[in-house]
């Protein structure tokens, strides 16, 4: 593998910097988040000096947008979210060595040096270009502050960024009939100075770095996604852009212009580490300068361009810094079989999870790394995480260790028995139970966290096959001195569990050691992950462990149907927002008006018609008579449901015969957002049948 490091001196980690528009879900944590605190948890187990570094990405026009439409300044927005992110990261144990923001004064005085490091050097070129602007509000117009008609599809209501419809990326100047969002006003060309990158010069560099020397160690899905963009053929970006939220141009000429959210946002990776560095006492360089550290930048698939070819070129027209030795990308979640959505609240929300599943972290943190959408786009559904919950967490994972440590207090009163001779089935157990370390490691270096994860639960399946094979329950009454060797063999494997499962299960591997009395901390008596291949014996005899715990708890289906339900009712309320009214049907005279006869009746009587799915038949007292109405509203009523109803009455309506019965009129009905007929009809008190309507 090209520039593959062997023994790395550090590592520096970073994941994909959220944007405090909104709160974390799932499809963060399993394209991003989970997946690199594995990995950052793994490296420290095996005593790597690891730098994992993140923050709240606080620029650029979307936070200006919910600004604006909440009728507050950029500065709220950021601060709550801001808060609510960080605090759901921390309570997800995310383990962050710094959590940082754009907004920082470090960040602004990293990302502006390096700006004018890269314009002193000349690696900007200057246009003047015509650019949208509102006059109303004497302000020139993001891309997302202008909507009109894409010129590819037709659709109405497209960005001067991309239309959502069909998916093509634009230019504003592209859009007909433009419109600005702000004012609502149509704006007008103006000229407008802006420094821009130009990626072309970096097509050979990003050819021999990627295309030749990372064609067999990067991810499918990223080396496509780069392959495809540099044989396009790369041109200039823009790194400055006109508005009033962001870092300001800090060079001449940069008046009333901040650096573009693209260009400002993965500088916030160095800003991270050197307010980390700063508070640690350390020294920040190593981690971004030194040719023995290796980078590897975790992101979504919607970044990949950004981190792979853009900051790439942006480090390399630097000149002072490494470049990440992977960009591992994740695909897509989806969640029951939608496309997650902010906008719509088609979303499991981190901190409403939190609220709702307290101290079932890990029981997420599990069902997203089983099914993380490693290659390609994957589902989380409620069912899956109830069935991973119940099937392996709680019958595999918690059933082994529960009855390791119940039966040792059992027979023992908790303190590890000596083991007599082993037996081959013993010999057997532990030596697969030493290669484990290497199984999970070999996974977890080649960005495989679903297969590592997977293993760690094979080595469950290891320790209850053993205790289920060797049955010690059984064994006690006839030798008792077995049994104490079939103990001390289990109690190895559920050490080495409280080990190998921390960088997928932290919350369990905390309890799991304090269960079996081994200590938390880097110093002396704790296990690392080598010792589980190392040592003869991880937990030795005449220990003391500690009182059962419960690990998991079966997840039951009211909880799982009330998320569902959840879901359900997110996807109406989408649906009532999105609803359009039938078009107005042609206009009537009052004379057309009044030819209708419509009357307050009764119904008295209602039966089924035979052989009829939809049709009830009816008799209503209309004041007038009583007499036989025919109406499809079976599916949505039972007869003795509606005997009394007051209803509206269309009387002077010809006669219709269906199924032979002669229905003399018809019941006026309406249709509510489920699509369950309603009766318009009048429900005050003191109005009689025969009144008419008017």
């Amino acid at each position: 593998m090209s520039q593959n490091l062997k023994q790395p001196a550090r590592y520096t980690i970073t994941a994909a910097l959220p944007y405090t528009n909104g709160p974390i879900h799932i499809g963060h944590l399993a394209g991003v988040y989970v997946p690199a605190d594995i990995y950052a948890r793994y490296l420290r187990l095996n005593g790597n000096d690891v730098a994992f570094v993140c923050g709240s990405d606080e620029h650029g026009v979307a936070i200006s947008m919910k600004a604006k439409k909440e009728g507050v300044s950029p500065q709220n927005i950021i601060d709550k979210y801001h808060g609510i992110i960080k605090q759901s990261f921390q309570d997800f144990g995310i383990t962050f060595n710094n959590y940082s923001r754009t907004s920082a004064e470090v960040h602004h005085k990293t990302a502006s040096d390096f700006f004018v490091k890269l314009y002193e050097q000349g690696d900007f070129i200057e246009e003047t270009t015509e650019q949208l602007y509102d006059e109303e509000a004497k302000q020139f117009l993001a891309d997302r502050f202008v909507i009109g008609t894409c010129p590819k599809c037709g659709h109405e209501e497209a960005y001067g960024d991309q239309c959502e419809n069909c998916g093509s990326t634009l230019n504003a100047t592209d859009l007909i009939n433009p419109k600005s969002t702000i004012s609502g006003a149509v704006p007008s060309l103006k000229e407008t100075k802006h420094w821009f990158l130009p990626l072309d010069r970096y097509e050979d560099f990003l050819k021999t770095w990627i295309l030749e020397g990372h064609k067999n160690d990067w991810k499918p899905n990223v080396y496509g996604q780069c392959k495809s963009w540099i044989d396009d053929g790369l041109k200039p970006r823009a790194v400055t852009r006109d508005l009033d939220w962001g870092i300001p141009v800090p060079v001449e000429g940069g008046e009333g212009k901040v650096l573009y959210v693209w260009f400002d946002a993965p500088i916030g990776y160095i800003s991270s580490t050197k307010e980390w560095a700063a508070r640690e006492g350390k020294d920040w360089e190593p981690y971004w300068k030194s040719k023995d550290t290796k980078m590897v930048h975790f992101i979504g698939k919607d970044n990949i361009v950004f981190h792979c070819i853009i900051f790439p070129s942006m480090l390399k027209a630097h000149g002072d810094f490494i470049l990440p030795e992977n960009v591992p990308a994740n695909e897509f979640l989806n969640l029951e079989g939608n496309k997650l959505s902010t906008s719509k609240n088609w979303a499991v929300w981190l901190h409403e999870y939190l609220e709702e599943f307290p101290n079932m972290q890990d029981v997420l943190r599990y069902t997203l790394t089983a099914n993380a959408p490693e290659t390609k786009d994957n589902d989380f559904t409620w069912k899956d995480f109830q069935a991973r919950n119940n099937n392996e967490l709680v019958a595999i994972y918690g059933n082994f260790i529960n009855r390791v440590v119940v039966l040792t207090n059992k027979y023992y009163n908790g303190i590890v028995p000596s083991p007599g001779a082993y037996s081959q089935v013993d010999k057997e157990t532990l030596a697969e139970l030493k290669k484990y370390p290497e199984i999970i490691s070999s996974s977890i270096e080649r960005y495989r966290f679903r297969e590592a994860g997977q293993e760690v639960m094979n080595l469950a399946r290891l320790g209850n096959k053993y205790l289920a094979d060797e049955e010690p329950w059984k064994v006690i009454k006839q030798d008792e001195e077995r049994v104490k060797t079939i103990m001390f063999v289990a109690l190895q494997i559920a050490s080495a569990l409280a080990v190998l499962s921390e960088p997928f299960l932290p919350f369990t591997a905390a309890k799991l050691k304090k269960i079996l009395n081994i200590s938390q901390s880097s110093t002396k008596g704790s296990l690392e992950w080598k010792d589980i291949s190392e040592k003869e014996t991880l937990l030795p005899a005449e220990h003391q462990i500690n009182q059962a715990e419960l690990l998991f708890s079966k997840v039951e289906d009211e909880t799982i149907q009330a998320q569902l339900d959840k879901l359900e009712a997110t996807k109406k309320e989408n649906e009532n927002m999105n609803k359009e009214a039938d078009p107005q049907k042609d206009t009537i005279t009052f004379d057309d008006f009044t030819k209708l006869d419509m009357r307050v009746g009764t119904i008295i009587e209602a039966e089924k018609m035979p052989k009829a799915k939809k049709l009830l038949v009816l008799k209503v007292d209309t004041g007038l008579d009583i007499r036989t109405i025919v109406s499809g509203i079976a599916e949505s009523f039972s007869p003795q449901d509606i005997i009394g109803k007051k209803v509206t009455v269309l009387v002077n309506l010809a006669p219709r015969a269906l199924r032979g019965v002669d229905s003399e009129g018809m019941i006026l009905m309406t249709e509510n957002a489920d699509g369950k007929l309603v009766f318009i009809n009048p429900d005050e008190d003191g109005v009689d049948n025969g009144e008419t309507i008017n």
